[in-house]
């Protein structure tokens, strides 16, 4: 692997790249564009309508239902047809117009950039737009100008570049001229990369890399590439195998059995059909729709802008939360924390001081200085005088000014401890000045260290008296200084960073911090909003360690320091394989990888273009207390889907079970095919409220998962109840009362949906049926309704119609005692269904892991 630009001199960069300072001509660069091409980086591109929706048309449960309805189509069930299409396209069309209309929202949070650069060409400095830009194109920097390209500095003055995009590190980067022996690009010091931007000084710049060869374009460029399925979309495809295997297991049974028994074959594989539409869940993909498109509306009035409906649930079955810290748990602003002397006492006289040579440089200030004079009184310079000035450069590390106080002269001199300790002489302890000798020296840095490893940053300022008739200070006059003190700084915790770290913790969310930042920055921070802080690996480490080892490691450790954005992803993806359902929320250039690889990306309306580009949710507001709202949206969202799953899956397989074995004894058919589909027609019906239904505390205190295991069991046990009650339906009407094959299908259907409407307000909840929440009005009038529905067909004037006779008294009665002691026999049972379902993501090594690294 060929070493990085920022390894080599200046000198052997112009000469590979065939360029100099003078720039390359107009001819040579017009070459280099055809070569090249544009210097512009595409963002990742909202995709089209076909796209979409063949995404959607590939999902397993999708292609089951679709087969579904050609087969019901071709065999003249020209009802069943209707109302499976309808639904699918219902579906589809709500989740395409949501993602649509949520990339219209975040296209319209665009930023705006600079567009053109001041670049050399034939010894002359022309404007050109940034996307003509070339390999060895010389361009001049100013402050508040972006790096248009990835390269290296040629020439500097005072240099200062705004990288917390790239790094996250919110401090400006001081830049210099020379080759960096480093392999992380935040501490190439002689580096620019495109999309930072100048904050101080000035300098002239050698493009190395254009387009998508930048460290910008090759991120943007990454979002390309495929996202990896969300949460919902691996449980929907689980399920969906779940049910083809038992809808293949089924249907060949039957429809072998009835083949063995000389049954006709055409009301055979009639018979068959209305089984496999009978068992898939034709209504799943509407209720999903309904149900996030319904959070999506209420996320919205939040300032949370829902860009993929299925985000919503991932971000309900999300237990570990991945940040970014600047701007997340921090305010991504500099601050004055304090201000201390040698002895690490509160000095008025060092703010003072500080205060006066911030206020009187003539240059441009840095945060640092914004910092200090933010609340400074408007009587700072009052009594001195302003008379001369030593600038700041990056090679001294620090700034003098000359001011006067009456006749006295006094240089005061700020910056960089180690660059001011180098030049003093004396520290001042109790207004008198002391000799700096090694006792003091090393006291000061003790002081330096501890303030360090508590991630604050130290400013320190000395002065030195010069004669009363010297007016012009020198270079040579920072020397022999005596130091005051020291300012303090940092990029503070938000207030209430860590109320919402313990209100993740608390929701069974586990916060992990990746952070391009400083080991002792982001240790700091993380002690402050109370993070467990016990280990952290670096980005070199992270480099030094294989898949398997990260893979080992990646649960234990929730810090991340120094890491670059190809490791945050693999970070991410590493979480994944544990078997987590991971989030990541960050803002940056550097966090667009990690967004786009999480399971639920999130990001901000102030981020950068490729980061809500790569983002699945945008958040309107900087906050981890906004994402409450939203985990919580997501869980109920999550429990309702859950809800028409487990009794969809467990009625319906116990119903088609039931007939497929009564089907195999009996002389004549337990249901008409007809009878079938109406019954499970009126069944969905009854759960078209359930995106409206309420939810116990305890489905949205934890994160929940797709656990196929659990759902399998509630099926097998709740089917099987509903299968035994069945079996002493049949029983009733054919031992009882000797019934002929009409009456037998009109006492079981009125039996069996009757059953299934009725269970729902039993197993929509976990808990005992006095102690849940009161269901959903919207869910009581379509349950209601569906059954007096089912009642008026089967005991109506158009009975007939249908295949259905009149029933006895007698019947009624006995099937109305058979359905009472169902439900009864259902609610002490389902707490042993219940008890298999795990309400948390499993922590363990997922088996799609043990597949990647066996």
């Amino acid at each position: 692997m060929a070493n990085p630009f920022w390894y080599q001199t200046n000198d052997a960069l112009l000469t590979g790249m065939v360029s100099q300072t003078g720039g390359l001509s107009q001819i040579e660069a017009e070459r280099r564009f055809r070569s090249y091409g544009p210097n512009r980086t595409e963002m990742v591109q909202s995709r089209s309508i076909l796209h979409k929706l063949g995404q959607r048309l590939l999902n397993p449960l999708v292609a089951i239902l679709l087969v579904a309805a050609a087969i019901s189509g071709f065999s003249g069930d020209v009802a069943s047809f209707v109302i499976i299409s309808s639904a699918i396209a219902m579906s589809l069309a709500l989740d395409i117009v949501q993602e649509h209309r949520a990339e219209l929202a975040a296209e319209a949070l665009r930023q705006s950039v600079a567009i053109h650069a001041d670049v050399v060409r034939d010894d002359a400095i022309v404007v050109l737009p940034v996307s003509r830009l070339v390999p060895g194109d010389i361009v001049h920097l100013r402050t508040g100008d972006l790096v248009p390209a990835d390269g290296v500095v040629l020439e500097t003055h005072g240099l200062q570049i705004n990288e917390a995009l790239m790094t996250g590190e919110p401090f400006p980067t001081a830049k210099e001229i020379g080759p960096c022996p480093s392999t992380q690009p935040a501490e190439a010091h002689n580096a620019l990369f495109s999309g930072t931007s100048v904050v101080g000084g000035d300098g002239v710049m050698l493009v190395v890399e254009t387009g998508s060869r930048t460290r910008f374009g090759a991120i943007a460029a990454a979002l390309e590439a495929h996202a990896p399925p969300s949460a919902i979309e691996e449980g929907v495809r689980r399920l969906g195998m779940l049910i083809l295997y038992l809808t293949l297991f089924l249907t060949l049974f039957v429809l072998l059995a009835h083949l063995a028994a000389h049954r006709p074959a055409m009301e055979s594989f009639l018979f068959a059909v209305a089984l496999a539409v009978g068992l898939t869940p034709e209504l799943l993909p509407m209720v999903m729709t309904v149900t996030l498109a319904h959070g999506a509306q209420r996320m919205s009035a939040r300032k949370v802008i829902v860009k993929r409906l299925s985000a919503i649930h991932d971000l309900g079955a999300m237990d570990v939360l991945c940040v970014d810290k600047t701007g997340t748990l921090t305010e991504a602003r500099i601050t004055l924390e304090g201000y201390v002397n040698a002895e690490a006492e509160p000095s008025a006289r060092v703010l003072e001081l500080a205060r006066l040579n911030s206020a009187f440089q003539g240059g441009v200030r840095s945060p640092m200085d914004d910092a200090l004079l933010a609340e400074a009184p408007p009587t700072i310079k009052e009594g001195w005088t302003c008379l001369s000035e030593v600038p700041f450069d990056f090679q001294r590390r620090c700034m003098s000014v000359l001011a006067a106080h009456g006749p006295g002269r006094l240089l005061i001199v700020k910056g960089a401890p180690e660059a001011i300790m180098s030049h003093a002489v004396a520290v001042e302890i109790n207004g008198l000045p002391q000799p700096l000798d090694r006792e003091w020296i090393g006291k000061i840095e003790r002081l330096q260290n501890d303030y360090s490893r508590n991630g604050f940053r130290l400013l320190a300022v000395a002065v030195r008296s010069l004669p009363d008739q010297q007016c012009k200070a020198e270079l040579a006059d920072e020397r022999d200084l005596t130091l005051i003190g020291f300012c303090i700084f940092a990029d503070p915790p938000k207030r209430d960073a860590g109320e919402a770290v313990t209100r993740m913790a608390m929701a069974g969310i586990r916060l992990k911090i990746i952070s391009g930042d400083h080991a002792a920055v982001v240790d700091h921070v993380a002690a402050a909003v109370g993070l467990s802080s016990r280990r952290m690996l670096t980005g070199v480490e992270i480099d030094q360690l294989s898949d398997s080892g990260l893979l080992a490691k990646v649960d234990d450790i929730d810090l991340f320091v120094r890491v670059d954005p190809d490791q945050k992803r693999r970070i991410v993806h590493t979480l994944r394989l544990r078997g987590h359902v991971v989030g990541f929320l960050g803002d940056g250039v550097n966090d667009a990888p990690a967004i786009h690889a999480a399971h639920v990306g999130l990001s901000v309306s102030g981020a950068t273009e490729v980061a809500r580009a790569a983002a699945d949710i945008i958040l309107l507001e900087q906050d981890l207390s906004v994402l409450d709202a939203g985990i919580r949206e997501g869980r109920r969202t999550f429990a309702n889907i859950l809800k028409y799953v487990r009794m969809g899956a467990s009625s319906n397989f116990g119903n088609m079970l039931s007939m497929a074995l009564a089907s195999v004894v009996l002389p004549f058919l337990p249901l008409l095919p007809l009878q079938i589909l109406l019954n499970n027609l009126l069944y969905d019906l009854s759960e078209v409220g359930i995106p409206f239904d309420e939810v116990d505390q305890g489905e949205i205190a934890k994160p929940q998962s797709w656990d196929m295991g659990s759902i399998l069991r509630f099926t097998l046990v709740m089917g099987g109840i509903s299968s035994l009650f069945d079996a002493a339906t049949f029983g009733v009407l054919l031992k009882f009362f000797q019934t002929d094959a009409a009456l037998f299908q009109t006492g079981w259907f009125l039996e069996s949906t009757a059953t299934q409407i009725l269970v729902i307000f039993l197993i929509r909840s976990r808990q005992p049926l006095g102690r849940s929440n009161w269901p959903h009005p919207v869910l009581i009038a379509t349950s209601c309704g569906a059954l007096v529905v089912s009642i008026a067909l089967a005991t109506g004037p158009f009975r007939s119609s249908f295949g259905f006779v009149a029933l006895p008294a007698g019947l009624a009665i006995a099937l109305a005692l058979i359905t009472v002691a169902y439900l009864a026999v259902t609610e002490i049972a389902k707490r042993f269904a219940f008890a298999g379902l795990r309400q948390q993501v499993p922590q363990s090594v997922s088996r799609a892991a043990r597949r990647h690294w066996d």
